[in-house]
């Protein structure tokens, strides 16, 4: 049997990460113009979807008693993104948004994890194509954000037609 903490760890230690990006990507993106502005409220809209993805890998995984192949794509995608986050960061030559919790949260849960469930006799089965979906994932979830951020500042400019 699979703890619950390998499950719902994976939403618990995204959650940790995710509040990292979620408090400096706004200032991040404002000091690189070279990449495109996120605000925070189009941030949190973002990190919102990507969680419910990882919300529902965790509730599988929960039910699956880990033997979820989406879980364990999504865990698999989790933990090589933290790769990622380091690899920008040395491009960049400084701080980038999630880089201090990729390598102290992302990395070693996810490893820890997959040993959890190797000793538990779990075959790791994750989808070969669960490395295409991260930048779906992650690219709709933005798309969804500044789709979302649009609208609601048309919505702030149309006057109200009782008055």
């Amino acid at each position: 049997m699979v703890s619950k903490k390998v499950t719902w760890g994976l939403l618990a230690a995204w959650v940790v990460h995710d509040l990292e990006e979620l408090a400096t990507m706004a200032r991040w993106t404002r000091r690189h113009r070279h990449v495109p502005t996120t605000t925070t409220p189009e941030a949190a809209i973002a990190i919102g979807v990507v969680g419910v993805v990882v919300a529902a890998a965790a509730a599988d995984g929960a039910r699956t008693d880990g033997r979820s192949r989406f879980f364990q794509s999504v865990l698999l995608g989790f933990g090589l993104h933290a790769v990622t986050h380091v690899a920008s960061s040395a491009v960049f030559r400084s701080y980038t948004p999630g880089v201090l919790t990729a390598p102290t949260v992302v990395a070693p849960f996810s490893l820890w994890a997959w040993r959890r469930l190797s000793r538990a006799g779990v075959l790791a089965k994750p989808s070969s194509r669960a490395l295409l979906w991260f930048p779906v994932i992650v690219g709709g979830a933005h798309g969804i954000a500044r789709l979302v951020m649009r609208v609601r500042e048309n919505t702030a400019r149309v006057p109200d037609s009782a008055e």
